[in-house]
């Protein structure tokens, strides 16, 4: 269960990254969003990335297997950062209509690859 929770967390958390590190690139495709400067932008940004701890932080505490948790340090890195892949490729082809190219894929797969490689009891 600690799996699932730790998993679920860390997507809801970097869905919020996202759109923290790369929403603001169509702020100004939004009415609200034209005249913003950048430290407006910079602070919505921030507080985007408040509710992106608010998420992660319990996820790697309930996760981490020093806290009682079933994965290692390196574990949750590799789990966060292959879903962080995932959340990206789904939000720049939603929200910027994004196409991935074959080279694209190819690197993905190779992550998943890592990650595999990184979960393999040797």
């Amino acid at each position: 269960m600690k799996a699932i929770t730790t998993v679920v967390l860390l997507i809801i958390s970097n869905t919020f990254m996202t759109v923290a590190w790369y929403g603001h690139l169509k702020f100004k495709d939004m009415s609200w969003g034209k005249n913003l400067g950048l430290f407006s932008i910079i602070l919505i940004s921030w507080g985007l990335a408040f509710f992106e701890y608010l998420f992660q932080v319990p996820a790697n505490r309930i996760g981490f297997k020093d806290d009682g948790g079933p994965f290692t340090l390196v574990q949750l890195k590799t789990i966060q950062e292959a879903i962080t892949l995932i959340i990206f490729m789904l939000f720049s082809m939603m929200v910027f209509k994004q196409r991935f190219e074959w080279n694209h894929i190819v690197g993905f797969c190779l992550i998943v690859v890592a990650v595999f490689v990184i979960f393999k009891k040797w």
